[in-house]
């Protein structure tokens, strides 16, 4: 099964390299925790402060390219971080990551990991298919917020057939979160410009294996979608 995403006109114009990688897996058993997630959990914490140092983080490859992309959106990304930096640099200063559930603990250990942002949706509560646009003065509640914001032209936002489901690529939607009746899942890794393609895929293959290593489950599909191509 092949998840489509439409690309706007106005995106692909301003940023023909973007690419975004989408993953469905199913039959998963959330639950708050479990040794397997502790144990992936350890592994790579330990990986990471052996690989990264939080003082030269902003010099990563990975890391300027995604900084790079958020000044272009007029995001300032020394405020506003990209979600993978965010999490890595928690577990560099001697944190550890929100221990939400074993599936969104691990595609937040992947995000992390490779510092690509991932979103995470419940696939029962999206209205398929994708599309990736620029946002229209229209309300939005993410994760962890009290009330709804207004989104503004500039921003850059993945949306369903209903709703905004993230401000591209930092911020996910309340409303279709993945929680502990989430059975299956729809996986979305983000791209910016430098980001190969491959790159992309790996980083949302790793998500994939580290959910069916923690919660179980099936891959049905895994396809990168990019803004040229369409």
């Amino acid at each position: 099964m092949k998840t489509q995403v439409n690309w706007s006109s106005d995106v692909v114009a301003r940023f023909p390299e973007l690419a975004v990688c989408v993953g469905i897996i199913s039959g998963i058993h959330n639950e708050k925790s479990n040794n397997q997630l502790n144990e992936l959990k350890k592994r790579i914490y330990e990986e990471v402060r052996a690989k990264y140092d939080a003082g030269s983080l902003k010099d990563n490859f990975t890391v300027r390219a995604y900084r790079d992309f958020y000044w272009k959106l007029d995001i300032d990304p020394t405020k506003t971080r990209p979600s993978g930096e965010a999490l890595l640099r928690r577990v560099l200063n001697g944190n550890e990551l929100p221990n939400v559930s074993s599936a969104v603990d691990a595609y937040n250990l992947a995000s992390m990991q490779t510092v690509v942002p991932i979103s995470g949706f419940d696939r029962d509560l999206l209205n398929l298919p994708f599309r990736i646009r620029f946002a229209v003065n229209e309300a939005f509640t993410g994760i962890g917020m009290d009330k709804p914001i207004l989104l503004n032209e500039k921003m850059l936002v993945l949306t369903d057939e209903k709703r905004v489901l993230c401000i591209y690529p930092y911020r996910d939607c309340d409303q279709t979160k993945i929680t502990l009746d989430t059975h299956s899942a729809v996986i979305v890794g983000y791209g910016v410009p430098l980001i190969t393609c491959q790159g992309l895929k790996r980083a949302v293959e790793k998500t994939l294996e580290y959910f069916r290593s923690v919660s179980g489950g099936q891959v049905e599909s895994l396809e990168v979608s990019r803004g040229a191509d369409r």
